[in-house]
Order: C-alpha cells, then structure tokens, then sequence
C-alpha cells in the first residue's frame, strides 16, 4: 500500500518546522509536550508526577463546543488522529477554518468525516483515510493554510463526553496557487422517491474533486446499487459531464459486490472499498447497512467554475423493471477549491442525524 511518489518526497529536505497539538502542548508550542500538571490522567500519574500522561485527553461538555487547534502563520496540517466513544461519532460536529474565514471549509460529523458514519466500529485502510483498532481514525488529507487555521469539535447531546487527539503539521510557506481542503455532509432519510441524491451541493470556484463517502442504509428487498454518479460541472444543466454506471461501479466493484456468491464481500483498498457490512441481527437490528468509499487521488475530477454530485438511489422491482429507491443515506464529498466558496446547507438537526 505504498506511494512512491510519498517514499520519493522523503529523500528531499524542504524548509519548514514540524509541530503537534494534542491536551499535552494544546499550542503545539516548542519544548512544552508534556508539562501539565492538570488534566484527566492526574489521578492515574499521582504517584509518578509530570511528565507521565497526566493530560492524554480532554472533556467536552454538554451541549458545549471545543477548540482543537488555533494555528497562526501559514502551513499545512498533515495528520490527523482522534479517538472518543462511538456512540458520540454522529453526534460531534467537526468543523475547520482557514484564513481568518467566518463560515467552515469543513462542516461534518465526526465519524462520518472519519467515512465511519454508522457509530460502529470498523476497520478501514486507505491513503488518505485509516481507521484502526478500536477506533483510532485517522486522516492524512493535506490542509493547508495561509494566515490560520481553527479547528472545533461541538458536542449536540445532553452528556459529558471525552475525546483524545493529536493534530500534526508542518510550519511552512504555502504556495500561491494551492487550494484549500473542503468536506461537506448530507443525508436523506429517506431519500425523496424519483430523486437523486446530493453528495455535493454546489463548489463554485476552480478545484478538484477527490473523494466520496457514502453510508448507505438499505429500506427495501433485493439489490440496490444501480445508481449512476453525475458530475455536473462548468455550467451543466440538465446532463451532466461525468456519469457512472452503477454505484458499485463507482467504487471499483462489480457485479453487486457479491463474493462469494451469496455474501457481500468487505474490502478497503488505498482509493476505494465496502469497508462496512452491518447485517440484521433478526431483532433489533432490522435495516441492512454499508459505508464505501472512493477517493480520486490519481484521478481529480477537475472543474474551472462550478461543481455539483449526484448519485441515484436504484434498484430492481419485479419483471426486470428497475426501482427508485427511498433509503437511508448519508454522504461526505471531499474536495480542493480556491476561496471563497459557498455556503454549505445547514446541518440537520441532531434527532435528523442520529442513527436509529
């Protein structure tokens, strides 16, 4: 799973200063990891004193919103990693901001940014995305920055909760014709009838496109992957430029991802996979569930003006007749663009995000 063009990079020194904010140097200040003398290991490191893991995480109140990282000067985020309990992942918002801007680049719930967007863990291996045991996501998108960057985390229930994390990046000049990183969610639930479903609203602007996230929770019998993408871009109407096959075909599968036959088959390759397959339980747990990615690392889908992504929701109903569907979906679009950009539509409110 190797790039070599990242292994290449390794080999050239470059100017710039690498720092880290996590709740053991919340500044990411030089020779200042690890002086606390306050924080939620206390009690564990009372017998060993500073220096041993006495702030490894942080709380985050009820109802109340937390700075991550408040960066000043120019650079680029390079790391992400973060961990709290699953069952806050639809329910904690991440947002971040470049340059002194007053409304986020990135708007999204935590574990659907993460593409674990069910609150179940899960294990997922790609460049830009990795999400290990038990929980430890991971994102290695590169963010960069000119002035600043502010990163937060709001907390939409009526509980305390707690969350580790570490942001790494690197102090350095960005150059002039770099574009800023941008991720935007959505769900339907359920999905309109004859209505395709939105990834991305509207980017306006010069960028590229390179990912898609889908959590996708499945409402009737029989296969539901038909749906084609469509890109419509630089002044599209009616047709748009880029349209797929069918969603399985999107996310580099075939054949409803069937293998062996009889089961779906999970994978999670570097730019694509089914990563999810939550199945019913027989009680409980009724619906059919799935999270699939597909990242353009290779493959940037490159707009000069404007960019909107739809998918259909479509499957089968009797005599070979193909079905719109009304499912359960949520989505991330991952994208560069230069700024400004457009207001995102507003989240749903929390009862819309939860997963039941």
């Amino acid at each position: 799973m190797t790039d070599s063009g990242l292994l290449t990079g390794l080999t050239h020194l470059v100017e710039g200063r690498t720092r880290s904010i996590s709740p053991e140097n919340f500044h990411g200040e030089k020779g200042k990891g690890g002086m606390a003398t306050e924080g939620t290991g206390k009690n564990c490191a009372r017998e060993l004193g500073q220096g041993w893991k006495i702030s490894p995480s942080v709380d985050i109140p009820e109802k109340g919103k937390l700075t991550l990282a408040e960066i000043e000067g120019s650079g680029i985020i390079q790391h992400i990693w973060l961990t709290c309990p699953h069952e806050d992942w639809r329910s904690f918002i991440l947002r971040m901001y470049w340059d002194d801007e007053e409304v986020p680049s990135i708007e999204v719930p935590l574990g659907d940014f993460f593409c674990m967007g069910w609150c179940e863990p899960g294990l997922m291996q790609s460049i830009p995305i990795c999400v290990n045991p038990k929980g430890g996501m991971n994102s290695y998108w590169q963010m960069p920055f000119r002035k600043s960057a502010k990163i937060t985390l709001e907390n939409l229930t009526d509980k305390k909760s707690v969350i580790y994390y570490q942001i790494t990046y690197s102090e350095t000049a960005v150059a002039e014709d770099t574009p800023y990183f941008h991720a935007q969610f959505h769900r339907d639930n359920p999905l309109e009838y004859k209505k395709n479903y939105v990834i991305l609203d509207k980017a306006t602007g010069k960028g590229q496109y390179v990912g898609t996230y889908l959590a996708w929770g499945v409402n009737s019998n029989r296969w539901w992957g038909e749906g084609e993408i469509k890109f419509f871009m630089d002044g599209d109407q009616e047709f748009p430029t880029i349209c797929g096959t069918g969603t399985e075909d999107y996310i580099g599968g075939a054949w409803n991802f069937e293998y062996p036959q009889g089961e779906y088959c999970r994978f999670s390759t570097p730019y694509s996979g089914l990563h999810q397959i939550l199945k019913p339980d027989g009680l409980y747990q009724s619906q059919q569930r799935f999270g699939m990615y597909r990242f353009h690392l290779t493959d940037p889908i490159r707009f000069d003006e404007d960019l909107h992504v739809e998918i259909q929701a479509l499957g089968w109903r009797s005599e070979g007749r193909y079905l719109p569907l009304q499912d359960d979906i949520a989505s991330v679009a991952y994208w560069y663009q230069t700024e400004p950009h457009c207001l995102f539509p507003a989240l749903p409110e929390i009862e819309k995000l939860e997963v039941n």
